[in-house]
């Protein structure tokens, strides 16, 4: 049995004052505030000068994945509103890329306001205006107990992701304190996001507009994209005292061999835009370890993987980067798909990742453990200099760079 640390939820929280979490983006995403961390020192600038803080020729990766407009309203003919906020397929498919393209009928996962109200057997109708083209969509509880709602609609032209983008709403995080407006379907969105199937933005690249990742390039870095589909799990309060016993989130991803041929190739430092993006790269270090050790090549990390293995007999990066370029070589793959619940916390050695661009998260949050594995004590330090410099908070709020090494 691995000797798991005991982290104490106090110990990963601070007094985050509601004034200080954003509740709208600021208008020119590139104006945000941004903090850089290098080696225990900390500057202040604004995030469209990045390029300055970032290390000669990094190497980026950026999540590209789309939020997609997941939350859906249901009325009733008593005038109840029924809310259901979508969190992954069930049938036909799992893959979130797949179930995106559904015709006709499909299940997912869901949370459910006022599912008391909506009793079993009973079809929610909805009509969505599909272009110039009204489509029936129904609904109902297929699985009370796990939350499982099954879709159908009236034509076999239109995929599920055409009802939802018609229907839907943008699923805001719980701590911004208002209705999704208009300006928030564009807002709550990376200008590089491709892949549908994300309930909630990977916010630390809210702050990149086109320009600025053109600069980027004609600096010479080198700026590259992998896809982690971000469920609502990502908001889900820590309730463990200790926080290792706390159940974490499986999420979708899928990355390239080009990835992972810059990855092997790159010899500068590897900037993770994103604590999705990081989770992913670390994954990929696990994945290859897994392939070396002989323990099959699916791409699943289980939440404590990293901490139940020999230290002393694991791989370096490019040992376990190339091992699966040669599984995907092996099976003729160009991208390959997996999921990963891999839980982030200190003492944990981060194989990939040399530096972060995150934003300010919350008290006693998985990300905040992720944060202080990064960084060390020194996340105190951070976050007390942000509060005491009036950055904004969370998702709309502003950016940090954090270069340890």
């Amino acid at each position: 049995m691995v000797n798991l640390p005991k982290l104490d939820l106090e110990k990963f929280s601070y007094t985050l004052p509601e004034e200080k979490i954003a509740q709208y983006p600021l208008e020119k995403r590139e104006e945000s505030k941004l903090l850089v961390y290098h080696q225990g020192a900390i500057q202040h600038g604004i995030f469209k000068d990045i390029g300055q803080y970032l290390p000669p020729k990094s190497l980026l990766f950026f999540n590209d994945t789309r939020v997609i407009p997941a939350r859906l309203f249901f009325q009733k003919e008593t005038g109840a509103l029924i809310e259901v906020l979508l969190l992954q397929p069930e049938a036909p498919v799992k893959d979130i890329n797949q179930a995106m393209q559904v015709k006709s009928a499909c299940s997912w996962q869901c949370m459910v306001g006022n599912l008391k109200k909506w009793k079993d057997g009973q079809t929610l109708e909805q009509v969505v205006d599909c272009g110039k083209t009204p489509v029936r969509l129904r609904a109902k509880v297929e699985n009370r107990e796990n939350k499982i709602i099954a879709f159908q609609w009236d034509n076999t032209g239109i995929c599920f992701v055409d009802l939802i983008e018609a229907f839907g709403k943008v699923p805001l995080p719980p701590y911004i304190d208002r209705d999704a407006e208009e300006d928030d379907a564009p807002r709550y969105q990376t200008v590089y996001s491709h892949h549908d199937g994300a309930v909630a933005a990977p916010t630390a690249g809210l702050h990149f507009n086109e320009h600025l990742m053109r600069q980027l390039e004609k600096n010479g870095h080198v700026l590259d994209y992998l896809t982690l589909h971000i469920g609502a799990g990502t908001f889900q309060p820590v309730k463990e005292k200790n926080m290792v016993d706390h159940p974490m989130h499986c999420e979708q991803l899928c990355v390239s061999l080009q990835n992972l041929k810059n990855l092997c190739n790159h010899k500068a430092p590897v900037i993770a835009v994103g604590t999705t993006s990081m989770r992913t790269l670390e994954s990929i270090y696990w994945l290859g370890v897994k392939l070396l050790k002989g323990m099959g090549g699916k791409f699943q990390i289980s939440k404590l993987m990293a901490y139940e293995m020999d230290q002393k007999s694991l791989p370096d990066k490019n040992e376990a980067i190339k091992a699966v370029v040669k599984h995907m070589q092996d099976i003729q793959a160009e991208t390959i798909y997996g999921e990963t619940e891999m839980m982030i916390f200190p003492g944990y050695r981060f194989r990939v990742c040399e530096g972060l661009i995150t934003n300010y998260h919350m008290p006693g949050s998985t990300l905040m453990l992720l944060v202080a594995a990064f960084i060390g004590e020194d996340w105190r330090k951070v976050y007390k200099e942000a509060l005491e410099n009036d950055y904004r908070f969370l998702s709309y709020g502003d950016s940090s760079l954090l270069l340890p090494g």
